[in-house]
């Protein structure tokens, strides 16, 4: 059970951009390469992500045609500075297989799909989560969800102000229901997450420096 009161995140928003400014969120040219880099990105860093990204445009391959039709062997091959590369080929795949034959091979036409739709249709690829699907929702298809990941949960845990055990739909919907639903703000927000996360709010917190310091229970 969550213990949010109403304008804490809202508050939290503000404390965050305060201190670390806007984030530029989300590092891709294309709305492919944002589709990309969100399946890639599990289970990784987001430098590792854009060596693999790198190696793809080296290669031409960062368009639907050729994702879809190299063999799998190569695809692991060009995406292995990602990590678990033969499991992100399959997804990748997965997810061409999705477009090309659900779509015509057109990515638009999957993203045009209504918010509702699209996630539930990302959800059926195998390999693609939650947040998985709502980066993609939010930044490829630029539609107002919110993408919890782990530095959500940790930060959120560690105050206090959720569960342990808080479904991701749950932790979704508490951003979704105390925030104006903007695109922008929630492409900010969950960056500057991903910041706290990075710099104070580790495995092993520096508490004493974070910008949140001042909710934390003594």
């Amino acid at each position: 059970m969550h213990r949010i009161p109403h304008i804490l995140l809202r508050l939290v928003y503000r404390a965050l951009f305060r201190h670390f400014g806007p984030q530029h969120w989300w590092p891709g040219r294309t709305r492919l390469e944002m589709c990309v880099g969100a399946i890639l990105t599990q289970n990784t860093a987001w430098i590792n992500v854009k060596h693999a990204i790198r190696n793809l445009r080296k290669a031409r391959a960062l368009n639907l045609a050729a994702l879809h039709a190299v063999p799998l062997a190569q695809l692991a091959a060009w995406i292995r500075p990602a990590g678990y590369f033969n499991v992100k080929a399959r997804r990748l795949r997965a997810f061409t297989t999705l477009v090309a034959e659900r779509f015509g091979g057109k990515l638009e036409k999957l993203l045009a799909l209504p918010t509702v739709q699209l996630r539930a249709t990302l959800l059926e690829v195998k390999g693609i989560g939650p947040e998985t699907a709502d980066s993609i929702v939010l930044y490829a298809a630029e539609r107002p969800v919110f993408v919890v990941d782990a530095y959500t949960r940790r930060f959120l845990q560690r105050h206090d102000w959720i569960g342990a055990k808080a479904p991701y739909d749950e932790i979704a919907a508490l951003f979704a229901a105390r925030l104006p639903c903007a695109v922008a703000l929630f492409n900010e927000y969950h960056a500057l997450i991903v910041a706290l996360g990075k710099l104070f709010c580790r495995p092993r917190p520096l508490c004493k420096k974070c910008p949140l310091r001042r909710w934390l229970k003594a």
